[in-house]
């Protein structure tokens, strides 16, 4: 468990990843950022065709030690890291540098990449280069499941719209934790919802009713959810007005925002279109441009 002080506001990090905020003010106020979600490389072979991200086996790495900013990293501040297959040159030596700065480094792979790259995955997670390990649900395996199961702090990620009714029944009462994201209409996710708009969005309509069931059933002893999630999915539904105030983890922007190491950009979330450029700055003049424009939207 790890505590620390941010702003007006103390952190609580239990050891399974949960997060807890306590304040004696009427709000909180972040001084730096909790969360910085990161893409650290374009290039992927899998090449899903609703990828948003445009990931290309061709695609290109970021450089990692190339901006002042990873100097400035706060302790205990989250970095959810892009994986994709795993093959960044300088990904081992950047999860080393971060642990070093007391950075907690999360990362996130294809389900195929998860298996192929296990065991390295089970070494970092033990050796805490890593605390959580996201993985991009790619259909229902036991070996899989099995794997994942040995690994407390792996989360499988899911996206609304894709997955569907089958997967959730056969993933169902095996003590997993699962991340819906939202549908994100950019990129070649934009190309394959044209072509598949119909059964994406009866996958969608189909998870909306049975989300009420999935959470008050227990299917998973974790479902959480991304904020496109939540509002494409309307969870708020499901939750009392006390429940929404002690889970919901706030807008994006207010106490996280998005990383682009490829392009040299950042911006309030991977879906912005307002991007400004890294240059020199430092995580916490990133963070305040941020926060500027989170409140004035």
């Amino acid at each position: 468990m790890k505590f620390y002080r941010n702003g007006n506001y103390v952190v609580c990090i239990k050891d399974d990843g949960t997060k807890i905020r306590r304040t004696d003010g009427d709000e909180f106020i972040p001084q730096f950022a909790e969360n910085v979600d990161v893409k650290i490389t374009s290039a992927c072979r899998v090449g899903c065709p609703f990828c948003y991200e445009g990931c290309t086996k061709d695609g290109r790495h970021a450089d990692l030690f190339g901006f002042p900013f990873v100097f400035s990293l706060h302790p205990y501040t989250e970095m959810a890291l892009n994986g994709n297959d795993m093959d960044h040159p300088d990904l081992e030596k950047f999860l080393v540098f971060l642990k070093e700065k007391r950075v907690m480094a999360n990362i996130t792979v294809h389900q195929l990449q998860f298996m192929v790259n296990y065991d390295r995955l089970r070494e970092y997670a033990e050796s805490g280069l890593i605390h959580g390990i996201g993985i991009s649900y790619n259909h229902y395996d036991e070996d899989f499941i099995s794997k994942v199961k040995t690994l407390p702090n792996a989360v499988i990620h899911t996206i609304n719209g894709i997955l569907s009714p089958v997967d959730l029944q056969n993933m169902r009462g095996h003590g997993l934790k699962m991340l819906i994201l939202g549908y994100k209409d950019l990129g070649r996710g934009h190309n394959f919802l044209n072509g598949c708009e119909i059964a994406v969005r009866e996958l969608q309509h189909l998870l909306y009713n049975m989300l009420p069931m999935i959470v008050s059933e227990d299917w998973f002893s974790l479902v959480s959810f991304d904020n496109l999630a939540i509002e494409q999915l309307n969870v708020k539904r499901l939750l009392t007005d006390g429940e929404w105030q002690e889970f919901y983890m706030g807008d994006d922007g207010r106490y996280t925002f998005y990383i682009d190491m490829v392009a040299g950009t950042f911006a309030r979330n991977s879906l912005s279109q307002e991007r400004y450029d890294i240059g020199m700055k430092s995580i916490d003049e990133m963070f305040k441009i941020i926060r500027k424009y989170e409140k004035a939207s």
